[in-house]
């Protein structure tokens, strides 16, 4: 199963002002890089934690359906499941009928159950769900630790900047705040 970003967040979660606020940073000079700092915070708090912060669009390809039936998610919190496809007899991805699937968007994982879908008629990668990801569009959707955590790795990589100790790894009190959203790897 693989998991492909294919529309990156429209916002992060936490702002550029915000950001500098809690920096106590004045001016315009160091926005760059404290813009830039966010966004790889929020990649790192989304990989410790394994959830999407904000709203993003993702594709899971995979070459056939589970035995089972029940097909888990590597992607959480899931907002919306938009399109199941398959790949056809010419090679066109075609999308499978509504019917014969259910998105269970509120297990953990989220999961799909397949019951009648078709086999796809290549051997890698003839299945592909597009499905957006995170815990909304805006800022404000996004649990306030969480985006708290972006605030603490932003500002220790702001102020440890050529000390390579100190970036690599999250800071402790970030780490605090993610393990409570922690997903489980199996």
């Amino acid at each position: 199963m693989n998991p492909i970003l294919i529309g990156g967040p429209a916002v992060e979660p936490v702002s550029l002002a915000d950001m500098k606020a809690h920096l106590r940073v004045d001016g315009e000079d160091e926005n760059e890089l404290i813009a830039g700092l966010v966004k790889a915070g929020r990649l790192m708090v989304e990989s410790a934690s394994r959830r999407l912060l904000i709203e993003q669009a993702w594709r899971v390809t995979l070459d056939a359906w589970p035995l089972d039936g029940v097909l888990s998610l590597p992607v959480s919190p899931v907002i919306a499941l938009d399109a199941v496809r398959v790949a056809g007899e010419g090679g066109a991805m075609v999308d499978v009928d509504p019917g014969a699937v259910e998105a269970d968007l509120l297990s953990d994982p989220p999961q799909v159950i397949v019951r009648g879908a078709p086999r796809p008629a290549r051997p890698r990668n003839g299945i592909a769900l597009d499905l957006r990801g995170g815990y909304g569009a805006s800022a404000h959707d996004v649990p306030a630790t969480l985006a708290l955590a972006v605030k603490l790795v932003v500002a220790h990589w702001f102020e440890h900047r050529g000390d390579m100790e100190g970036l690599q790894t999250l800071p402790a009190d970030a780490l605090a705040l993610i393990a409570p959203f922690q997903r489980i790897r199996m």
